[in-house]
């Protein structure tokens, strides 16, 4: 709101805008190939930092609101532990972010002709000049994943979770980070679309799992999805940077055009997604192996043991022991008779 006031005033609307508005943008002239009119585009500078503060508040409110009207209804009803308690509010906020930046990746994808020409990929690299939709695409993944910090003290994450936490959060604005200042915005875009979707399908069936334990089928499909994801990731990537942009005419480092097309930035960029997808994979594949003995363990048959028979007194009074005690009432009434008889037989003595 402080922000947004300021917008009213101008002596603060300076200030205010280099938060709420993109910023660095550049019109390009039309052309007779292109569009009739011009378009505007832009670049990324230092003041995409306030951007993205002002939109990782954003986030934050729209995250309560999520929490508040949606998540905690829902937890009053369903009555979870505390352990699905927190992993279904994890699963319930991701599932709702991974469908949004999915579709909207995907509208800019079909927008910009990306899937019916994939050369586009790495061809007239860099792409240092990006739409509006592009760059606010990035500003708001980058605002997300930044707002994710906070959240850990605001959810009151467990100890135990929150290394885990950082982990993918990390990673997340590694990559992310890395796509926009590298100028790979385009291959950033398609890889991001595919992980999204593939982690919209797990976290929507941890949801499904949670309202009902024998509902699998979603897992099912997300295991083949992801390794899947994990194959077209690779093949994209070495086919961009490895092929596209090796063979490209300008391999020149050049700060002022925004070109990182050299050998040694292409070797760490395939390294770091080579190294992320392999580490996803070794994680998958612990998790379906505990998956598969839990599975295991359940269905099981369990195996009567046989009573074990041993000789001698102490075996004997063990198997005589229940007999005497389901028989001690009767045993106690006819010790009483016999007395009583004895005291009767010996007076009559």
């Amino acid at each position: 709101m402080v922000f947004l006031l300021g917008l009213m005033f101008e002596i603060t609307a300076k200030a205010s805008i280099i938060f709420v508005t993109l910023q660095y943008n550049v019109t390009v002239p039309a052309t007779e190939e292109q569009a009739a009119e011009s378009a505007s585009l832009y670049y990324y500078g230092i003041k995409d930092l306030a951007t993205v503060f002002f939109y990782m508040l954003v986030a934050i409110i729209i995250h309560a609101i999520i929490q508040e009207y949606v998540l905690d209804k829902i937890n009053r009803r369903m009555h979870f532990s505390k352990t699905k308690h927190s992993k279904f509010n994890e699963s319930g906020q991701l599932s709702a972010f991974y469908l949004f930046a999915c579709v909207w990746g995907t509208f800019i994808l079909i927008s910009e002709n990306y899937i019916s020409d994939p050369t586009i990929l790495w061809r007239a690299y860099p792409h240092n000049l990006m739409t509006f939709q592009m760059k606010f695409f990035y500003i708001s993944q980058l605002a997300y994943w930044f707002h994710a910090f906070p959240e850990l003290y605001f959810q009151k994450t467990k100890k135990e979770d929150v290394p885990r936490q950082l982990v993918y959060i990390g990673l997340y604005l590694f990559h992310i980070a890395g796509a926009y200042l590298l100028n790979l915005n385009h291959l950033g875009l398609v890889l991001l679309v595919l992980h999204y979707f593939v982690e919209f399908l797990f976290h929507i069936s941890r949801l499904f799992y949670f309202s009902d334990e024998k509902y699998q089928k979603g897992f099912s499909l997300w295991a083949v999805l992801f390794v899947l994801g994990r194959l077209l990731t690779l093949i994209l990537s070495v086919l961009t940077v490895g092929f596209g942009l090796a063979r490209a005419e300008n391999q020149k480092l050049d700060f002022s055009t925004g070109n990182f097309n050299v050998l040694a930035v292409r070797i760490a960029v395939l390294a770091s997604i080579c190294i992320t997808q392999a580490f996803m994979m070794w994680k998958f594949i612990n998790f379906q192996l505990r998956r598969w003995r839990e599975h295991s363990t359940f269905q099981a048959p369990v195996v009567k043991k046989k009573p074990t028979v041993t000789k001698g007194r102490s075996s004997r009074k063990g198997t005589e022991q229940p007999q005497l005690r389901a028989a001690w009432p009767f045993a106690a009434r006819n010790g009483e008779g016999k007395q009583s008889n004895s005291r009767t037989h010996g007076t009559s003595e």
